[in-house]
């Protein structure tokens, strides 16, 4: 049986994806679940809120294997035919991390070849683009993980392609400002166009093995509150906000409006799982001890108002793990 993934992803940087995956392993964790916090950014952004500095340095050894994902699939790149075994660090208890690479970026132009050469039944193309989806259920196999949270670059590469076919559900961050309206007019036909043309060549698999289905099925979308600036009033983040419900059904979604421009306002919306506050001062509490913005103590200097907010974020983080959990109909056993 394999882990469902679930990818948080958007072609707009700068919209909270990787905070919110952080956050989200840890409150899954809590509730009990084996969770696999998986980083294919190359830039390894999830993997650095996880781990120190000196933990990345014995990952990324240059002497020894890299015990990071492009570490696992570095031998079949290589033409050594076989992944390796996917390293895991334990960060809690139920919470494992697939450390991320800067190399994994060097495996961008072998995706990208390999991809068109499915079509004809190639075997080792069949390997090369799935080897991301394996490595990912060889982790969850390995410490019986019933989630994996999938964390991916803002681009539409090779790599996201590869990273997406190994993708069961996608949940889409989202910023109130003109570019993240431009991503998701560039997101919904990427991941038709993506989840099609993986369709077509699953039809000329030549393995006797368990490949990837690509459903990429879009489940909803998070949008990040940024916190107001002088320059960018609120009646601004007003006016981009209720653009997001009408701009994700017809660019995600393919469900035409009334209007040209459905003016409607996210917490109304199906489609929305929430708004997430900008917590401002305890990001870099949170980031300086390593741990997420609710499990921040006294101790870690959050008291009187900062107090206030920890609770207020895990109330807040809380329900909308919940939330994915069951349009995602993932079981879980802690009761809430």
């Amino acid at each position: 049986m394999t882990a469902p993934v679930l990818t948080f992803f958007n072609n707009k940087g700068g919209v909270g994806k990787t905070s919110l995956i952080y956050h989200l392993a840890w409150m899954y964790a809590d509730f009990g679940l084996n969770v696999i916090a998986a980083d294919l950014d190359p830039q390894a952004n999830l993997t650095s809120m996880f781990l120190d500095e000196e933990n990345l340095e014995e990952l990324w050894s240059e002497d020894g294997e890299r015990q990071t994902v492009f570490g696992a699939i570095k031998p079949l790149l290589e033409g050594e035919g076989a992944l390796a075994a996917p390293h895991l660090e334990k960060i809690g208890q139920n919470l494992r991390l697939l450390a991320g690479d800067l190399n994994l970026s060097a495996s961008e132009e072998d995706l990208s070849s390999q991809w068109p050469l499915c079509v004809d039944g190639n075997r080792r193309a069949f390997r090369v683009v799935s080897s991301l989806w394996r490595t990912l259920q060889n982790a969850a196999d390995s410490v019986s993980a019933g989630l994996i949270l999938m964390d991916i670059g803002p681009n539409l590469g090779a790599l996201n392609r590869a990273a997406l076919v190994a993708t069961d559900l996608v949940v889409v961050p989202l910023g109130a400002d003109l570019y993240s309206l431009q991503g998701l007019r560039n997101l919904g036909p990427t991941l038709r166009d993506w989840r099609d043309g993986w369709e077509k060549r699953l039809a000329q698999n030549p393995l006797n093995e368990p490949m990837p289905q690509g459903s990429m099925k879009p489940i909803g979308y998070v949008v990040q509150q940024h916190s107001v600036r002088l320059d960018r009033p609120v009646k601004a983040y007003d006016k981009w906000i209720k653009r997001i419900p009408g701009e994700y059904r017809r660019s995600i979604l393919q469900q035409e409006s009334s209007s040209s421009v459905l003016e409607e306002a996210p917490q109304q919306d199906p489609n929305s799982f929430s708004t997430i506050k900008h917590y401002r001062s305890l990001v870099p509490m949170s980031q300086e001890a390593r741990k997420p913005i609710f499990k921040l103590t006294p101790a870690d200097n959050a008291f009187g108002s900062h107090a206030v907010a920890v609770k207020d974020a895990y109330a807040e983080f809380k329900s909308l793990a919940k939330e994915i959990l069951r349009r995602a109909s993932i079981p879980w056993t802690q009761g809430a």
